[in-house]
Protein backbone atom coordinates (compact mmCIF):
# COMPACT_ATOMS: atom_id res chain seq x y z
CA UNK A 1 0.00 0.00 0.00
CA UNK A 2 1.45 3.26 -1.26
CA UNK A 3 1.77 6.20 1.47
CA UNK A 4 -0.42 9.14 0.62
CA UNK A 5 1.82 12.18 -0.51
CA UNK A 6 2.09 14.64 1.82
CA UNK A 7 1.31 18.16 0.41
CA UNK A 8 4.47 20.45 0.17
CA UNK A 9 4.30 23.21 3.02
CA UNK A 10 3.23 26.57 1.68
CA UNK A 11 5.92 29.05 2.54
CA UNK A 12 4.04 32.32 3.17
CA UNK A 13 4.63 34.72 0.79
CA UNK A 14 6.22 37.76 2.60
CA UNK A 15 8.82 35.27 3.72
CA UNK A 16 9.93 33.82 0.25
CA UNK A 17 13.07 35.63 -1.48
CA UNK A 18 12.50 38.01 -4.38
CA UNK A 19 13.32 36.14 -7.61
CA UNK A 20 14.90 39.45 -9.11
CA UNK A 21 18.19 41.23 -7.93
CA UNK A 22 16.52 44.26 -7.90
CA UNK A 23 14.14 42.76 -5.29
CA UNK A 24 16.40 41.16 -3.75
CA UNK A 25 18.47 44.50 -3.45
CA UNK A 26 15.42 45.90 -1.93
CA UNK A 27 14.73 43.16 0.50
CA UNK A 28 18.53 43.47 1.66
CA UNK A 29 18.58 47.39 1.67
CA UNK A 30 14.64 46.76 3.70
CA UNK A 31 16.92 45.10 6.27
CA UNK A 32 19.53 47.30 6.69
CA UNK A 33 17.36 49.77 7.25
CA UNK A 34 15.13 47.86 10.31
CA UNK A 35 18.52 47.16 11.44
CA UNK A 36 19.34 50.81 11.92
CA UNK A 37 16.71 51.73 13.20
CA UNK A 38 16.69 49.02 15.99
CA UNK A 39 19.74 50.04 17.04
CA UNK A 40 19.55 53.82 17.03
CA UNK A 41 17.74 54.13 20.32
CA UNK A 42 20.65 52.17 21.76
CA UNK A 43 23.08 54.93 20.12
CA UNK A 44 20.90 57.90 21.95
CA UNK A 45 21.53 56.15 24.89
CA UNK A 46 25.45 55.94 24.53
CA UNK A 47 25.35 59.52 23.16
CA UNK A 48 23.49 60.91 25.84
CA UNK A 49 25.44 59.03 29.02
CA UNK A 50 28.48 59.23 27.29
CA UNK A 51 30.58 61.34 30.32
CA UNK A 52 28.23 60.79 33.19
CA UNK A 53 29.49 57.06 34.24
CA UNK A 54 31.44 56.96 37.15
CA UNK A 55 32.76 55.20 39.45
CA UNK A 56 32.19 54.77 43.42
CA UNK A 57 35.96 56.03 43.79
CA UNK A 58 35.05 59.56 41.24
CA UNK A 59 31.47 59.85 41.21
CA UNK A 60 30.87 63.45 42.21
CA UNK A 61 29.92 64.17 45.60
CA UNK A 62 26.00 64.30 45.57
CA UNK A 63 23.30 64.96 48.00
CA UNK A 64 21.31 61.87 46.56
CA UNK A 65 21.80 58.49 45.51
CA UNK A 66 18.99 56.49 43.85
CA UNK A 67 18.73 52.75 43.98
CA UNK A 68 16.71 51.01 41.93
CA UNK A 69 14.77 47.70 42.43
CA UNK A 70 16.11 44.21 41.35
CA UNK A 71 13.89 41.94 42.73
CA UNK A 72 13.71 40.01 46.00
CA UNK A 73 14.49 36.13 46.68
CA UNK A 74 12.45 35.20 49.58
CA UNK A 75 11.21 38.36 50.93
CA UNK A 76 15.60 39.43 51.07
CA UNK A 77 17.38 41.75 48.24
CA UNK A 78 18.25 39.77 45.20
CA UNK A 79 21.91 39.18 44.81
CA UNK A 80 22.51 42.03 42.26
CA UNK A 81 20.28 44.26 44.30
CA UNK A 82 22.55 43.43 47.24
CA UNK A 83 25.57 44.87 45.17
CA UNK A 84 23.65 48.02 44.14
CA UNK A 85 22.57 48.73 47.77
CA UNK A 86 26.27 47.86 48.70
CA UNK A 87 27.64 50.56 46.36
CA UNK A 88 25.02 52.85 48.07
CA UNK A 89 26.28 51.95 51.55
CA UNK A 90 29.79 52.64 50.61
CA UNK A 91 28.83 56.11 49.01
CA UNK A 92 27.55 57.07 52.09
CA UNK A 93 30.58 55.54 54.11
CA UNK A 94 32.70 57.93 52.36
CA UNK A 95 30.68 60.73 52.65
CA UNK A 96 29.55 60.93 49.09
CA UNK A 97 25.97 61.06 49.61
CA UNK A 98 24.17 62.08 52.30
CA UNK A 99 20.62 60.24 51.48
CA UNK A 100 19.59 57.06 49.69
CA UNK A 101 16.31 57.25 47.85
CA UNK A 102 15.12 53.55 47.32
CA UNK A 103 12.70 52.94 44.77
CA UNK A 104 10.95 49.97 43.77
CA UNK A 105 8.04 48.14 43.54
CA UNK A 106 5.59 47.32 46.69
CA UNK A 107 1.76 46.97 44.08
CA UNK A 108 1.20 43.92 46.56
CA UNK A 109 1.25 43.62 50.62
CA UNK A 110 3.49 40.46 50.40
CA UNK A 111 6.04 41.78 48.06
CA UNK A 112 7.90 45.10 48.98
CA UNK A 113 11.48 46.04 47.48
CA UNK A 114 11.76 49.27 49.55
CA UNK A 115 11.69 47.96 52.75
CA UNK A 116 13.81 45.31 52.03
CA UNK A 117 16.01 47.48 50.57
CA UNK A 118 15.89 50.12 53.73
CA UNK A 119 16.92 47.24 56.27
CA UNK A 120 19.61 45.94 54.52
CA UNK A 121 20.98 49.34 54.02
CA UNK A 122 20.13 49.89 58.04
CA UNK A 123 22.17 46.80 58.54
CA UNK A 124 25.34 47.81 56.62
CA UNK A 125 25.95 51.57 58.58
CA UNK A 126 23.68 53.82 56.79
CA UNK A 127 20.68 55.67 59.39
CA UNK A 128 17.74 54.94 58.67
CA UNK A 129 16.65 58.85 58.75
CA UNK A 130 18.89 59.14 56.12
CA UNK A 131 17.06 56.66 53.36
CA UNK A 132 13.72 57.49 51.58
CA UNK A 133 11.02 54.85 49.98
CA UNK A 134 9.46 55.59 46.98
CA UNK A 135 6.93 52.39 46.83
CA UNK A 136 5.76 53.16 43.74
CA UNK A 137 8.93 52.64 41.49
CA UNK A 138 7.26 50.06 39.11
CA UNK A 139 9.54 50.87 36.27
CA UNK A 140 13.01 52.82 35.47
CA UNK A 141 10.60 55.87 34.30
CA UNK A 142 8.70 55.90 36.71
CA UNK A 143 11.48 55.89 39.49
CA UNK A 144 13.30 59.03 37.93
CA UNK A 145 9.94 60.72 37.36
CA UNK A 146 8.87 60.13 40.62
CA UNK A 147 12.32 61.22 41.83
CA UNK A 148 11.81 64.66 40.68
CA UNK A 149 8.17 65.36 40.69
CA UNK A 150 7.11 63.70 44.11
CA UNK A 151 10.80 63.83 45.90
CA UNK A 152 12.29 66.66 44.40
CA UNK A 153 15.54 65.32 43.32
CA UNK A 154 16.91 67.84 41.12
CA UNK A 155 20.84 66.29 40.79
CA UNK A 156 21.74 62.45 41.74
CA UNK A 157 23.63 59.64 42.01
CA UNK A 158 22.32 56.29 40.27
CA UNK A 159 22.95 53.00 41.07
CA UNK A 160 22.53 50.38 38.78
CA UNK A 161 24.38 47.11 37.15
CA UNK A 162 26.01 48.19 34.13
CA UNK A 163 23.73 46.57 31.63
CA UNK A 164 21.10 48.91 33.06
CA UNK A 165 22.98 52.13 33.90
CA UNK A 166 22.91 53.84 30.77
CA UNK A 167 19.16 53.91 30.45
CA UNK A 168 18.61 54.97 33.69
CA UNK A 169 20.66 58.00 33.19
CA UNK A 170 19.41 58.91 29.96
CA UNK A 171 15.70 58.65 31.39
CA UNK A 172 15.89 60.39 34.59
CA UNK A 173 17.93 63.51 32.28
CA UNK A 174 15.37 63.38 30.48
CA UNK A 175 12.79 63.63 33.20
CA UNK A 176 14.63 66.69 34.41
CA UNK A 177 17.27 64.82 36.83
CA UNK A 178 20.73 65.84 36.51
CA UNK A 179 22.44 62.40 36.56
CA UNK A 180 25.71 60.31 37.04
CA UNK A 181 25.40 56.95 36.96
CA UNK A 182 27.16 54.22 39.01
CA UNK A 183 27.49 50.89 37.44
CA UNK A 184 28.41 48.03 39.90
CA UNK A 185 30.01 44.99 39.12
CA UNK A 186 28.25 41.77 38.58
CA UNK A 187 28.57 38.05 38.02
CA UNK A 188 28.01 37.59 34.35
CA UNK A 189 25.39 34.46 34.69
CA UNK A 190 22.78 33.80 32.72
CA UNK A 191 20.21 36.75 34.57
CA UNK A 192 23.25 39.14 33.51
CA UNK A 193 23.10 37.93 29.99
CA UNK A 194 19.31 38.21 30.18
CA UNK A 195 19.50 41.82 31.19
CA UNK A 196 22.20 42.83 28.87
CA UNK A 197 19.41 41.26 25.88
CA UNK A 198 16.68 43.27 27.05
CA UNK A 199 18.33 45.92 27.30
CA UNK A 200 18.30 46.48 23.23
CA UNK A 201 14.12 46.05 23.19
CA UNK A 202 13.96 48.08 26.52
CA UNK A 203 16.01 51.20 24.71
CA UNK A 204 13.21 51.59 22.39
CA UNK A 205 10.44 52.05 25.16
CA UNK A 206 12.85 54.21 26.99
CA UNK A 207 13.55 56.42 23.56
CA UNK A 208 9.69 56.45 23.31
CA UNK A 209 9.67 57.59 27.33
CA UNK A 210 12.33 60.45 26.79
CA UNK A 211 10.07 61.63 23.89
CA UNK A 212 6.89 61.31 24.61
CA UNK A 213 7.31 62.23 28.95
CA UNK A 214 3.75 59.75 29.58
CA UNK A 215 2.98 59.95 33.20
CA UNK A 216 3.79 57.34 36.02
CA UNK A 217 1.35 54.16 36.52
CA UNK A 218 1.29 56.33 39.75
CA UNK A 219 2.17 59.87 40.66
CA UNK A 220 0.11 61.15 43.71
CA UNK A 221 1.06 63.86 46.22
CA UNK A 222 4.37 65.21 46.75
CA UNK A 223 6.40 64.20 49.57
CA UNK A 224 8.89 66.06 51.77
CA UNK A 225 10.77 62.77 52.56
CA UNK A 226 14.19 63.89 50.93
CA UNK A 227 14.00 67.01 51.90
CA UNK A 228 13.63 66.00 55.49
CA UNK A 229 16.35 63.65 55.72
CA UNK A 230 18.60 66.21 53.67
CA UNK A 231 17.45 69.25 56.55
CA UNK A 232 18.30 66.70 59.26
CA UNK A 233 21.96 65.58 57.87
CA UNK A 234 22.89 69.23 58.06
Amino acid sequence: MRRPKLPKPRIPRVLRLPRTRTGQRRAVQGLMVLCVLALLPATWMYVVTGDRLRTTANVPRTEVAVVFGAGLWDGEPSPYLAHRLDAAAKLYRAGRVEVVLVTGDNSRKDYDEPDAMRAYLTKRGVPDGRIVSDYAGFDTWDSCVRAKKIFGVDRAVLISQGFHIRRAVALCQAAGVESYGVGVDAKHDVTWYYGGAREVFAAGKAALDAVFKPDPRFLGPKEPGVARALGAAR
